[in-house]
Formats: C-alpha cells, sequence, structure tokens
C-alpha cells in the first residue's frame, strides 16, 4: 500500500510526534510512506533522522499555487493508494489539488485538535466533503468535529492515539539510572509532569502544588520533562523564574529528553495538570511506565483516566485540590502500585499502538475500491 502522509506544522508536540510514530508503525507493516512536511521544522529533522521518505515544503506561502501543483505532480507520479493527512489546515492544499487533477483517492484527516470557530461555511463544505474519513483521537474532538465542522456522524471515527507499550515500561535498573542521572536520592518520593512548556499545560499549578508540598514533607523531588516549543520560550523563562523566586530549590527542570523512560522510570507520581487537553500522550506514556497519576478532569483525559482505580482526578485549575490528591498518593505507598499496575493495564488493553494500527489499516482497505 502507497501512502501519502502530510502534515505541515512548524511546532513539536503530540501532534506531530503521533505523525511519526503513525508513519513507522506503517513502514513496519510494509507499506510505503511518503510525508510532505515544512522544510526544516522539527518533524522534517526528525523524519530525516528517521530515514522516512521526505517531500519538503517552503515554509513561506505553503498554500500558494506553486506548492499545490508541486503535490499535484507528486501524487500523479506516485499514484498513491491513500492520502492521509494529520493537521487539518493542510487540506486548503491538498483538496484543492486533488480536485484540479481530478483525483479520487481516499483522503483521510487525524483531528487531534479541536477548534473553537464554526466551519460550516460554503468554502468549508466543499473541503469537507473531499474528505472520506476523520479519525477523531478522543471523545472530545469527536464531539467538537460535529458540532463546528460540515460532517454527518457516519465520516467521524473514534480512534485515540495509540502507545507502544512494548516500549514504555519501567524496571528496577531503569529506575535506578533515571534517579542517578538526576542526583535523586533513594529515600525520596520524586513527583513529576512531562509535557511542552507551553501555557494551559498546569505548570502554574504544578508549581503551587509543590510549594505547599514542600510545608509539610522533606523528602520530596519535583521534575518538569520537556522544552518549549516554537515561540514559546518567554513562557519557559517564566516558570523557570516561578519556581525560583518560590525557592522551589527541589526542582529539575530536565529540557528536552529524546528517551524519558529512565527518567519516568525515576518518578513515585505522575502529575497530569493540563487544562485542556484533546487526549493527554504524556499521560498515556506514563500510566504504560506503570506510574499512578494525578489528573485533571478535563476533556481528553477522561477518555483515558478512570478515576480512583488508575488514578486520582482534581478539579481543573486548582492547585488546592490538586495538593489535596497529590497528598493522598504521598501517604500511601499501597495506592501508588494498585494505580501503577492498573494504569499500566489500561494502556495496553484499550491504547495500544498495534491494534490502533490494525484498526486504521482494515479502514484503508475497506475504501480502496472507491477510486
Amino acid at each position: 500500500m502507497k501512502i501519502l502522509y502530510s502534515c505541515l506544522s512548524k511546532s513539536w508536540g503530540g501532534m506531530e510526534m503521533i505523525t511519526i510514530t503513525s508513519i513507522k508503525k506503517l513502514l513496519d507493516r510494509k507499506c510505503e510512506v511518503t510525508l510532505i512536511c515544512t522544510k526544516n521544522s522539527r518533524i522534517h529533522i526528525e523524519a530525516n533522522n528517521l530515514g522516512i521518505l521526505i517531500y519538503p515544503l517552503s515554509a513561506n506561502n505553503l498554500i500558494f499555487p506553486f506548492n499545490i501543483l508541486s503535490i499535484d505532480s507528486l501524487i500523479k507520479k506516485n499514484k498513491y493508494d491513500i492520502i492521509h493527512t494529520h493537521a487539518s489546515k493542510d487540506l486548503w492544499l491538498l483538496v484543492p489539488g486533488l480536485k484540479f487533477i481530478r483525483n479520487k483517492t481516499p483522503l483521510f484527516l487525524t483531528k487531534h485538535v479541536g477548534s473553537f470557530i464554526i466551519k460550516k461555511d460554503l468554502l468549508h463544505r466543499i473541503i469537507y466533503k473531499r474528505v472520506t474519513k476523520v479519525f477523531a483521537i478522543s471523545n472530545v474532538i469527536r464531539k467538537n468535529l460535529l458540532e463546528t465542522c460540515p460532517l454527518d456522524e457516519s465520516k467521524v471515527v473514534l480512534l485515540h492515539n495509540g502507545i507502544n507499550t512494548n516500549y514504555y515500561f519501567s524496571n528496577e535498573e531503569m529506575k535506578i539510572n533515571g534517579r542517578k542521572k538526576w542526583g535523586i536520592k533513594t529515600h525520596d518520593l520524586v513527583i513529576g509532569m512531562m509535557g511542552r512548556l507551553s501555557p494551559g499545560k498546569g505548570h502554574e499549578e504544578f508549581l503551587e502544588s509543590a510549594i505547599e508540598l514542600n510545608k509539610k514533607h522533606d523528602n520530596l523531588k519535583f521534575i518538569i520533562i520537556g522544552e518549549a516549543s516554537r515561540g514559546e520560550d518567554e513562557y519557559a523563562i517564566k516558570i523557570k523564574n516561578l519556581a525560583k523566586e518560590n525557592k522551589i530549590n527541589n526542582i529539575i527542570f530536565t529540557g528536552y529528553i529524546k528517551d524519558v523512560r529512565e527518567t519516568l522510570s525515576a518518578l513515585d507520581i505522575f502529575v497530569f495538570p493540563s487544562h485542556a487537553e484533546a487526549f493527554g500522550l504524556a499521560l498515556a506514556e506514563a500510566m504504560a511506565t506503570g506510574l499512578p497519576t494525578v489528573c485533571s478532569n478535563s476533556d481528553g483525559v477522561l477518555d483515558i483516566a478512570v478515576d480512583e482505580e488508575t488514578s486520582y482526578l482534581f478539579q481543573n485549575k486548582n492547585s488546592k485540590n490538586l495538593t489535596e490528591k497529590i497528598e493522598l498518593l504521598i501517604n500511601s505507598k499501597d495506592k501508588r502500585k494498585s494505580f501503577g499496575q492498573k494504569g499500566r493495564e489500561r494502556i495496553i488493553n484499550n491504547f495500544n499502538l498495534e491494534s490502533k494500527t490494525d484498526m486504521v489499516i482494515k479502514i484503508y482497505g475497506s475504501h480502496l475500491n472507491e477510486i
């Protein structure tokens, strides 16, 4: 099966990571995949390092007619079986091009981010009419698609992101190595979060909790895994300064880590305080690692975490409630163990990458005869 993928995003986050992961799994299944991406973007660099076949476009004037004609030439030359984009903005490049050359190749969209704009005008109806199926990565995204886009329910498929549970795991050796790497003592209890240093990810609430918890405990260590994405350096500086101003001296900012497994293994409790997450990839990865979690009770998190079974859910944006829920796990080693075990089981049973890839390929196949 020959597949043309696209993700013209210039940032680096869950959407871009899932795009790369999905391509790798399709390549494992002996599919031929080409990725359209923005030249010199992070996804371009990562794909190139992995040896993925790339078709880069200039960062300027991505919708310019020249690029549409360039894509049309690529499609006519390679005669793809499937076209799949992970960025809805890319449809404005792909659909006009496909219509211009009267190409009927099945077109799929994975929707990663919700919209606050109603898109049911004539132009959007033309664009979305050409889409074969839209994959929604969570129930909140599915609901948002039906509310904001000119889509019939039959076109929208709930397809959660998949996690490679053979990759994300933990053992004693990894835990020891992770703690050694960051200078963490054996008796320290480590609380961490992971994600882009970006507004809305809940870093403020995490630090507010750290301040309160440090008043009660003298054996805590806090870790923030991640870096600022494109255009977010100012926010990252603000968060680091907030930690300094409040004298949170027992905190580690790791920056970007390519392989986070040892660092995740070093944690005792994982916190996911994001205000509005379409899915929560970092949360799923932490649960796959076997970590007990404390999560905001919002949006895509509710598809993943189960309150008082895999996680404690706290009131979104409420640092006091977050502190109370973390405290419950600090004080109960049994709960930490139980939540960690059940969390990993839930990811294996419901969000396994292999089964999600099987589902995608099956849906692809059911539309191949429509050309």
